[in-house]
């Protein structure tokens, strides 16, 4: 394949990928509304784990190195155990419209950890961009008004912000691995540590639930095989073959999907306040790009 071809069909996957994870917070939030968040989680985790044992003759390269586990436990502690256990919280308390602009955030939050913890570069324009975004999040949130989809959005807000925080350590540590590791050993791992991660968690938090309706089972079985399988494969895979700087400006088609998804399939609709709120965090997003010449490290999310 023609290295102009394998950019296309990564992108493309990207793209899939970026859906997907949109459409999964509706997903979650209709799985929340009648089962308990921890073993929606599990579930989904559960399921993952299923569909990877079955396919693990196609699990691709592993070229485990010294010390490697630090890195491999670093991954799935940020992503899917802390992770998860915040968006859980996030989604109990606000819209997912809300939190889907919130991951506006993740190629900001990315760039800011590789200044922090690999030492690169980063412009003015990317500073500005990242502290006009962050007011456009904290516009967002104290514009948000109490409802049934979102019962105290500022809370809410705060720990998808905590996700995002655990999804820029995810990322920044999966650019480095996907390196020896295939990104179907990689979404693997993440699944197999998640369910063994959340059934201790979802015992201790709710019974094991007896009832479930059809939409709520459906919710389940699509966060696990469509969106824990589909997405992550695709977006480890795409992490894998395109520059960074290209795969980041990906994740902020993410609050766009979800944007869209929530008002067609939920009906949410964000405040006159809200709306200027969430401008201002694809302003800051934009003015991040604008004449950088230095590459940020690809953002990846989360859900």
């Amino acid at each position: 394949m023609s290295q102009a071809k394998a950019q296309v069909q990564a992108m493309l996957c990207l793209v899939v990928a970026m859906a997907l994870w949109g459409s999964s917070f509706i997903a979650l939030k209709l799985a929340f509304s009648e089962l308990p968040p921890l073993w929606v989680i599990f579930a989904r985790m559960a399921l993952g784990s299923l569909v990877f044992l079955l396919a693990w003759r196609w699990r691709g390269r592993l070229e485990y190195r010294a010390g490697d586990w630090k890195y491999l436990l670093g991954l799935a502690v940020c992503e899917p155990c802390l992770y998860f256990v915040f968006e859980a919280i996030a989604l109990q308390n606000t819209s997912a419209a809300q939190a889907g602009m919130i991951t506006a955030l993740l190629p900001l939050l990315v760039a800011m950890g590789a200044f922090v913890f690999l030492r690169e570069q980063i412009s003015r324009a990317s500073w500005a961009g990242f502290l006009l975004a962050v007011v456009g999040a904290v516009w967002l949130s104290i514009g948000g008004v109490a409802d049934a989809h979102g019962p105290a959005p500022l809370l809410g807000n705060f720990f998808e912000f905590l996700a995002m925080l655990c999804a820029m350590g995810y990322t920044l540590i999966l650019k480095f691995l996907s390196e020896r590791y295939s990104a179907f050993l990689l979404t693997a791992m993440q699944a197999f540590v998640g369910a063994l991660f959340f059934l201790p968690v979802a015992l201790w938090s709710a019974p094991l639930p007896t009832v479930i309706s059809a939409q709520g089972l459906g919710a389940v079985v699509y966060l696990g095989l469509v969106v824990t399988v589909g997405a992550y494969g695709l977006y480890n895979f795409a992490v894998s073959r395109l520059p960074a700087s290209q795969a980041s400006a990906f994740v902020n088609l993410i609050p766009l999907f979800t944007l869209l998804f929530a008002v067609v399939l939920l009906g949410e609709r964000l405040a006159g306040q809200q709306v200027f709120g969430a401008l201002l965090v694809f302003a800051g997003v934009a003015l991040s790009q604008w004449r950088s010449r230095v590459p940020a490290p690809v953002a990846g999310i989360l859900d």
